[in-house]
């Protein structure tokens, strides 16, 4: 079992290498973007990674403190299912609108997870890496082209 300090030091060090796994990708609107800080441009829209033993996930959250402002963005990310769908690969993800968790009360998130690898075995790192990769690459590519509908829809 690592202690705190060492598993602070494997953190920094899987999302380091991430960061230079990514370095030469930009985003599809031809910028270099920051992929572990994704700049969605609403301070309530968040596209988190997360990985441990169980596996590897890509989360975007609708963390807006207002339920209807969640539901109206939630409807309208239901109407770009298909398009959502078809730039990650076929994959739908799971669609969860009430998530729980332990610092917010209740927000809605969609999530793409590749189950069977492990974060604390350094040769899944690769496979970990590429899934991230093909999924955020995919979900900037979507968001690129429609976030102007949901920075519409809270305006």
């Amino acid at each position: 079992m690592l202690d705190k300090g060492e598993l602070r030091e494997r953190n920094i060090h899987f999302w380091s290498e991430f960061k230079e796994y990514m370095r030469p990708d930009i985003s599809s609107n031809g910028r270099r973007v920051n992929w572990l800080s994704y700049p969605t441009g609403i301070k309530f829209l968040y596209l988190r990674m997360e990985c441990d033993k169980t596996g590897a996930r890509l989360n975007f959250d609708i963390q807006s403190k207002d339920a209807a402002i969640r539901e109206v963005v939630w409807e309208q990310m239901e109407e770009l299912k298909k398009v959502l769908t078809d730039s990650m690969g076929g994959d739908s993800g799971e669609w969860i609108f009430n998530h729980y968790s332990p610092d917010i009360e209740s927000f809605c998130r969609i999530t793409w997870e590749l189950k069977g690898v492990n974060f604390f075995v350094e040769a899944d790192h690769p496979v970990i890496y590429k899934f991230l990769k093909e999924k955020i690459l995919g979900f900037d590519e979507f968001y690129q082209n429609y976030k102007e509908i949901l920075i519409g829809l809270i305006k």
